[in-house]
């Protein structure tokens, strides 16, 4: 695979990188909590200025911010409608930590429930699973192996350590055929059916 395009939008902070011939050969970082849209697609134009066009681009596919996962999603399919090129999806908590690096994930699912994920050579081995207890979670990283993250800020007591997903990361997996979940349609990660309100 010689030229990849990377969308990682799944966090508060948002990257996209380009990745050719084994290297990432550019790539952007921002914060993304409040103006993903208007803050993507400047980054996106700034980016890729110049490039060829690519032969995979890959998205991030959460857990984390439904909205997020879905503009990098729509991103996706536009250049994919103008290029041809192949789309496919890894979940992002792949992409917290090196490709070949053994390490857990875990995160706040609100509502009292936690997600956690194993995750080793780029693949998730547990996970990502919804946990209904702070018990249950703390279980689930007792039986697990390696430093645990989070891609956002958690009590300490938990013990993880912040690290957003990384594009770079994204590129390089997708350059290696590993983590692939998804491939032409995508879907951000759902852990439970969304919650809607009925009026009365």
């Amino acid at each position: 695979m010689r030229n990849i395009l990377a969308f990682e939008s799944s966090s508060d902070f948002a990257s996209l990188a380009l990745w050719r011939d084994g290297l990432v050969i550019g790539s952007r970082e921002f914060a993304s909590k409040r103006s993903l849209s208007a803050d993507l697609f400047p980054a996106l134009a700034e980016l890729l200025e110049g490039s060829e066009p690519v032969d995979r681009i890959v998205v991030g596919l959460g857990p984390g911010s439904y909205a997020g996962v879905r503009i990098g999603i729509a991103a996706a399919l536009g250049l994919q409608s103008v290029w041809g090129c192949e789309l496919v999806g890894i979940a992002s908590v792949t992409a917290m930590g090196e490709p070949g690096e053994v390490f857990q994930v875990i995160g706040d699912a609100r509502r009292g429930t936690w997600y956690y994920s194993q995750i080793a050579a780029g693949e998730c081995q547990t996970g990502p699973v919804l946990l209904g207890s702070s018990e249950e979670l703390s279980s689930a990283v007792a039986s697990g192996s390696g430093v645990v993250r989070s891609s956002e800020i958690l009590p300490e007591a938990l013990g993880a350590e912040f690290r957003a997903p990384r594009a770079a990361v994204l590129a390089e997996l997708a350059a290696r055929d590993s983590g692939i979940i998804q491939r032409g349609d995508l879907e951000p990660l759902y852990l439970r059916e969304p919650h809607i309100t009925r009026s009365a």
